[in-house]
């Protein structure tokens, strides 16, 4: 059964006190650089001030609400850091566990069951990070490339859907370039992990509206999260997609966010910031037809369902 609390950095959170809208895939610290690329890099000593005050001012101006911060093992997690971003910026966040894709596998991966990383993973979720007492809300972000995830990938897939089964927790994936959705979806519902327990990320960056409304029509949420990273995908195409899967009746399984992963993304650095989806793209849609209920629904209403199974009511 899928927990009914939000299990944040700073303490469980129910549902139903989530009145603004939620962020369903960031990172707020992580460090990603395995070949000298100091851009993919979210320090919270260097850059911790700024990611700070732009969650301040998203609840001050947008309502805010909550950050689903994916940032899993072997991305350089920091949970002291996020608990310190969520008290200073009065956002909630919900971190996460799990292995990105194979690049970023930390050794305990290689030549490990899936029976042993399962253990792994339920003792973080149960336990927290280290002595820190916080423990993770969400299974993510799960990382494969390609059309099929390559052999380690399935083994830390399977290992996430059998955690979700033991401790109530969602599953969020990284689906590279929007690729592999599919196999990454019949994964983990083959370990007996329901389809509407799992998120199915950046499907933003696949021009494939057919493989989004299989996806959705499965019961999995199909993530647009990649908003305002021009240079993988126009948010043009984005909102295209998104209004397709809208209008094939799959509202109700689209989740939207930003995906900022480099400090250059950063306002302070001239990127197009966390808020990128509530100052550009969320007009756009509105301009497309979008009513408040429907804004409502992507924005708030869907993320909680992911995380906790539970329908909340509209705003």
């Amino acid at each position: 059964m899928p927990t009914t609390t939000l299990r944040t950095v700073t303490g469980p959170l129910s549902p139903a006190s989530v009145r603004g809208p939620v962020l369903a895939h960031e990172h707020l610290a992580l460090d990603l650089d395995l070949k000298g690329d100091d851009g993919a890099v979210l320090d919270p000593r260097r850059h911790g001030a700024a990611v700070g005050a732009e969650l301040t001012e998203l609840r001050r101006e947008f309502g805010l609400s909550l950050v689903v911060e994916l940032t899993c093992r072997g991305m350089g997690r920091d949970a002291t850091a996020l608990a310190a971003l969520a008290r200073e910026s009065g956002v909630a966040v919900v971190a996460a566990t799990g292995w990105y894709y194979e690049p970023f596998h930390t050794p305990e991966v290689a030549g490990t069951d899936v029976g042993r990383l399962t253990e792994t993973l339920v003792r973080e979720i149960e336990d927290g990070f280290g002595t820190t007492g916080i423990r993770p809300g969400v299974l993510g972000e799960i990382g494969s490339h390609g059309d099929e995830p390559s052999e380690p990938e399935a083994r830390s897939l399977r290992a996430a859907a059998r955690a979700a089964e033991a401790t109530g927790l969602s599953v969020a994936t990284h689906a590279q370039l929007g690729r592999g959705g599919r196999a990454q979806l019949d994964l983990l519902t083959a370990e007996g992990l329901a389809p509407e327990r799992v998120s199915i990320g950046h499907q933003d960056l696949l021009d494939d509206p057919g493989v989004h409304k299989e996806l959705a029509a499965r019961g999995a949420y199909v993530a647009f999260d990649t908003v305002g990273k021009e240079g993988y995908q126009s948010d043009d195409t984005r909102l295209r997609l998104l209004l397709s899967l809208i209008e094939a009746g799959h509202a109700d399984r689209a989740l939207l966010s930003c995906d900022i992963s480099r400090h250059g993304y950063l306002l302070g650095e001239g990127g197009q910031g966390y808020g990128h989806l509530f100052r550009s793209f969320l007009p756009r849609l509105r301009a497309a037809g979008a009513d408040d209920d429907l804004v409502d629904l992507l924005t708030r209403r869907n993320p909680l369902r992911f995380l906790t199974g539970t329908r909340v009511e509209e705003n």
